[in-house]
């Protein structure tokens, strides 16, 4: 096996590990939900929104700075001087993960009271504290071993803190309720990111020590020439770490930001702490993760299509470059359509399926997240195109401009009878700015043009049908069977039509399936029982 076709197959793996962590971290949230309910989530979500800005500034760039870094030094044949980079590194980001975790501790007290005015959540951001430190040393590991271009370590280092955060998180939260309630409980659930961050930099310590038993790490290059200095490394690294870091937090400090509005400004119009908090819960710890589950598939799409355009780019093949876009996309909006419809017509009747003892107010929340599916799925399919495009700097740029009217929307819409669906107003209008701009990049950077009929009017007719049918269903069933056989019946229901559908009104084409998994004997067999030409 030659070297690039192990490299893509270590990135294989690596995204097939993140896909796999992100399914398992959306997951958690509903038993985590069911059992804490709304207003424990939302002392969960409010220690979270401060642990990813802080993180950001650790983790974000410096596993790339490391790899680029350590990768360079490496094919010159230098391993000494990749060697030092990473122990310089691994020092540096002991002291930043130090310093994060000493900053968060003793400052949990003052955002609680002062920024967020949700003194309850004090012990959930307290509890992620510890997380930082081994978190930020992880990522020198990390970046490390991807910069050894062996990607194994890292992808079974993710699932692992996952499995670690999900295992522990439940059972100290459940532990907890019991006895504590929810503030304490909602500390136990984030605890688990502490734990899985210990077993992952564990993982990573032992993969490290067997490396070295292999290998002989070397003083000198092979030149004979020293490793540069530890300012001049510290100097290199914090060169690419961070703007990459800058760039990464932009989005947690909206979420903050976010998070510090809809709380304040629904206690401004009249709601108790305790009846804000619960709502909140109900918007970022319950309804967001339905919005995240969907993305799952197109994230795994976005991934696809990164080295397919840029392939073709290189090669200044931009008929291929614009085949390949508009395959992506159509069969994106395929994908992100239902589900995204799926939500809407069925969003009360999920809801009470997942969680029974939240009022109707989830259910309507939920109703005005279900479209932001739809955006965000695109969002992510965009991104990817872009990416290989080797312009990541425009996805960022459209990304901070929805956010900003995701703020002034959610700050004007939030004290009004809108309460927390001004908040939902406000995510649903960034995804669609994000999204609508990112088309545009696209459409100017390749020439695209899109075949509406086919990408757009046909899978609007698929869904319209489907959605019908689902709705119709669940409203004959429930009476009959209960809501959680009359939802399962409607989904199962309406993706079989949509599916038929799809195939009947040939809006898939022949290259579609060749970016689904056995897509070919997909395409071959659907031929076979007539349902496509």
């Amino acid at each position: 096996m030659s070297k690039k076709e192990t490299y893509l197959k270590g990135a294989m793996f690596l995204g097939a590990a993140g896909i796999l962590v992100k399914i398992m971290g959306a997951l958690f949230r509903i038993p985590l939900g069911r059992a804490m309910g709304s207003e424990g989530m939302g002392y969960y979500q409010v220690g979270y929104t401060v642990y990813n800005f802080l993180l950001a500034f650790t983790y974000a760039g410096f596993p790339t700075a490391v790899s680029k870094l350590v990768s360079e030094k490496k094919a010159k044949g230098q391993h000494a001087h990749a060697h030092a980079i990473f122990l310089t590194t691994l020092k540096l980001l002991t002291f930043l993960g130090l310093a994060g975790s000493l900053l968060l501790a003793f400052g949990a007290r003052y955002l609680v009271d002062v920024v967020f005015e949700s003194p309850l959540a004090y012990h959930a951001v307290l509890a992620l504290a510890p997380t930082i430190f081994f978190i930020s040393v992880l990522a020198a590991y990390r970046g490390y071993f991807q910069g050894m271009k062996d990607m194994k370590p890292t992808a079974l280092s993710q699932v692992v803190e996952q499995l670690g955060r999900v295992v522990v998180g439940l059972f100290l939260a459940f532990m907890l309720l019991r006895t504590l309630g929810e503030p304490i409980a909602a500390a136990g659930a984030v605890l688990g990111a502490g734990a899985g961050g210990v077993a992952a930099l564990g993982f990573m310590i032992y993969f490290y020590t067997q490396r070295r038993r292999r290998e002989t790490f070397p003083v000198t290059d092979q030149l004979g020439m020293e490793p540069e200095s530890t300012p001049v490394i510290i100097r290199n690294v914090l060169k690419i770490a961070v703007p990459i870091a800058i760039g990464a937090a932009v989005m947690p400090l909206i979420n903050m930001l976010d998070t510090a509005i809809v709380l304040r400004r629904l206690q401004a119009s009249g709601y108790t702490y305790e009846q804000a908090n619960s709502l909140y819960g109900q918007l970022q710890g319950m309804a967001s993760t339905m919005v995240n589950l969907p993305q799952v598939i197109t994230i795994a799409l976005a991934m696809s299509i990164v080295p397919a355009v840029s392939d073709a780019a290189a090669r200044d093949d931009w008929a291929s470059v614009r085949a390949d876009s508009a395959s992506v996309f159509r069969v994106s909006m395929m994908l992100g359509l239902p589900a995204s419809a799926g939500l809407v017509a069925l969003a009360d009747p999920i809801m009470r399926m997942l969680f029974p003892a939240e009022p109707a107010s989830l259910g309507q929340i939920m109703f005005i997240m279900g479209f932001a599916v739809l955006f965000l799925t695109q969002l992510q399919t965009l991104t990817g195109i872009i990416q290989g495009l080797g312009r990541p700097d425009i996805p960022v740029r459209n990304l901070m401009t929805g956010a900003l009217f995701k703020l002034v929307i959610t700050y004007t819409l939030t004290a009004t009878f809108l309460h927390v669906r001004g908040a939902a107003i406000g995510t649903v209008t960034a995804y669609f700015v994000a999204f609508i701009l990112n088309l545009r990049a696209v459409k100017r950077l390749t020439g695209l043009k899109l075949d509406r009929t086919q990408m757009i009017y046909k899978p609007l007719l698929c869904v319209g049908v489907m959605a019908a049918v689902a709705y119709g269903l669940h409203r004959v069933m429930e009476p009959i069977t209960g809501n959680t056989l009359a939802v399962l019946a409607a989904v199962g229901a309406g993706a079989l039509v949509y599916g038929l559908m799809l195939l009947k009104t040939n809006s898939l084409e022949e290259r579609d399936f060749d970016m689904l998994p056995k897509g070919r004997q997909m395409a071959a067999l659907f031929r076979k029982l007539k349902l496509m030409q």
